[in-house]
């Protein structure tokens, strides 16, 4: 219990000044916001590659081939995130050991090889990484913070996107 406490406040926490014209704990809690869909972001992008190197069947190269531009996609909008997190003063947490502390999506099965279970997997994820980040835009606008929630609407619509070309290759 005591590791997930420290985990929260580490998230959050503001270690350096920043002359963004917001409120200090607006910065605190977006921080802490950004740094959990960070999480999510790194995992999905770990999860993507996983499912790319690893899926076997008819679609294959299709699928391996999207998979590739999701990752890259996935790339961008983390670092994006990222950036803001120190823009605002915060430190992104984007280490392997803190994403698998504060990632929220669920484990990744790692014995599946098939195209089709690859994609249920796949889009499960993907939604559900999309679900949080809608949410978080709700919670960085009503905190005040309009370009993080602008930074996040664009990363939702990526996320998308992506689940709809997900859903369209079920068979």
């Amino acid at each position: 219990m005591a590791k997930t406490a420290t985990k929260s406040s580490a998230a959050a926490k503001i270690v350096k000044s920043s002359k963004i014209d917001l409120a200090s704990n607006t910065k605190t809690k977006v921080v802490g916001l950004l740094n959990e869909r960070l999480a999510d972001g790194i995992d999905l992008a770990l999860i993507t590659k996983q499912a790319h190197w690893n899926l076997k069947g008819p679609g294959f190269i299709g699928v391996h081939l999207m998979l590739d531009g999701f990752r890259d996609e996935l790339d961008v909008h983390v670092d994006t995130v990222a950036e803001r997190i120190a823009q605002l003063g915060g430190i992104a947490l984007g280490t392997a050991q803190t994403t698998e502390d504060a990632t929220s999506l669920k484990a990744y099965p790692t014995d599946i090889i098939s195209v089709q279970d690859h994609l249920g997997a796949l889009i499960e994820r993907y939604a559900d990484a999309g679900n949080k980040v809608r949410e978080a835009i709700d919670a960085c606008d009503e905190a005040g913070d309009a370009n993080s929630a602008d930074i996040l609407t664009a990363y939702s619509r990526m996320l998308d996107k992506s689940l709809w070309f997900l859903q369209s290759n079920l068979g």
